[in-house]
C-alpha cells in the first residue's frame, strides 16, 4: 500500500552517480511514495573530505554539506553517493536519516556486487539502492526500525538482511505510517 507525503522528493547525486539509475529510482520512489521527484544538480564533495585513514566520508560530514548547498523548502531530500560512508558508532553504514531536517543519505559502495567479490548486477545493485532509500525515507517520515525481517523497515546489519528484505513497508508499517500522514 502506498501513501501520500506533502511536498517534493529532492534527489541529490553526490559526484558522478549515473544517470539512468537515478532517473529509475525516482520513477519508483514516486511510485512508492506517491509524491513528485525532482533530480538536482549534482553536488561535488572532493576525495580529500574522507577521512584520510578509513578512506570513508563521515554520514554527518555528508549531511551537514547537504544541508548547507540545499536551500530550505517543504521537501524530503535523499542524497546518493558512492562513497563509503561510517558513523562514529558503525565501521559502516549503508544508509542514514535525518528526520530532524528531513534528510537520508544512501551510499551505493557496499551495495555493489563487486564489493563482495562477485560478478556485477545493475539489477542486483538498483534493488539493493531501492530497498536503502525506501527504508531511510520511512525513517525521515518518522518510523522506527520493523522486528520483520521481510520489511524494508528492518534494520540491516549484512548485505544478506538487505537482499532478504522487500522494497515496501510490511502491512505494520504501512498503516503506522498512514496514521502519521492524514
Amino acid at each position: 500500500m502506498c501513501f501520500g507525503v506533502q511536498g517534493v522528493l529532492r534527489i541529490i547525486p553526490v559526484n558522478a552517480i549515473d544517470a539512468e539509475f537515478v532517473d529509475r529510482l525516482a520513477l519508483c520512489l514516486e511510485e512508492r511514495f506517491l509524491l513528485t521527484s525532482r533530480i538536482e544538480r549534482s553536488l561535488s564533495i572532493p576525495r580529500s573530505a574522507l577521512n584520510t585513514t578509513r578512506k570513508q566520508l563521515f554520514i554527518g560530514a555528508l549531511m551537514n554539506r547537504i544541508v548547507r548547498a540545499m536551500p530550505e523548502e517543504d521537501s524530503l531530500v535523499l542524497a546518493l553517493t558512492d562513497y563509503d560512508l561510517y558513523k562514529t558508532s558503525a565501521r559502516f553504514v549503508f544508509s542514514d536519516a535525518d528526520e530532524q531536517q528531513r534528510i537520508a543519505a544512501v551510499s551505493i559502495h557496499r551495495l555493489r556486487r563487486e564489493y563482495y567479490g562477485e560478478e556485477p548486477d545493475l539489477n542486483a545493485l538498483f534493488q539493493r539502492t531501492l530497498k536503502e532509500c525506501v527504508h531511510e525515507l520511512g525513517h525521515v517520515l518518522g518510523l522506527k526500525h520493523c522486528f520483520n525481517a521481510r520489511c524494508a523497515m528492518y534494520y540491516s546489519n549484512s548485505i544478506f538482511e538487505t537482499d532478504n528484505k522487500m522494497s515496501h513497508f510490511c502491512e505494520v508499517c504501512d498503516k503506522r505510517i498512514s496514521r502519521t500522514r492524514r
